[in-house]
């Protein structure tokens, strides 16, 4: 049996799963969110396509109310960690709050295509539309202190996201021991 190699510039395949999640995601409104208050201008919500390897890309979501899901293109999830861990809704919460300055390097978009390469999306959800963005890992420079800001957070909320999935798989509590 050959394996089929997918070229990096190539779109991701994805499952029907996958877009319903990912897109009901870019279209949460401020009113959804409970016992949220946010500003016209503020950002309340982030979405990022995160592309792991050539097969495998990670929609990371977070709200400004802590709330925060995993969906991957094959259709896998990771969901409700905030509900279970009081880190993630921090990391969540702390991305979505700095993430506010990023919008004035973004551009107002209807359009929510996928990455292709290693070009990180990021789309800010305000309730004055959605911003998109784009971080290509490695490119940044002194000037996109923005993206900077926005990347290293969401990186640490990868890692809370990733620690709490490692605690959910062995029962442990946010404490660590059982």
């Amino acid at each position: 049996m050959a394996i089929i190699r997918r070229s990096p510039l190539d779109p991701y395949p994805v499952t029907p799963k996958y877009l319903q999640t990912r897109n009901s995601a870019l279209h949460i409104t401020p009113s959804q969110l409970k016992n949220t208050k946010v500003k016209s201008d503020e950002v309340y919500g982030i979405v990022i396509d995160v592309p792991m390897n050539p097969e495998l890309m990670v929609t990371m979501v977070c709200y400004i109310n802590g709330a925060a899901n995993l969906y991957f293109n094959n259709g896998g999830e990771y969901t409700g960690a905030s509900t279970r861990y009081k880190s993630v809704v921090q990391a969540a919460r702390n991305l979505v709050v700095n993430a506010t300055p990023l919008k004035a390097k973004a551009k107002r978009t209807s359009s929510f295509p996928l990455p292709v390469g290693i070009t990180h999306f990021v789309y800010l959800l305000t309730k004055r539309g959605i911003f998109k963005t784009e971080i290509t890992p490695g490119q940044l420079t002194e000037d996109d202190k923005e993206k900077r800001v926005v990347y290293f957070l969401y990186q640490q909320m990868m890692g809370a996201m990733r620690v709490a999935q490692l605690r959910d798989a062995e029962g442990l509590p946010e404490g660590g021991k059982k």
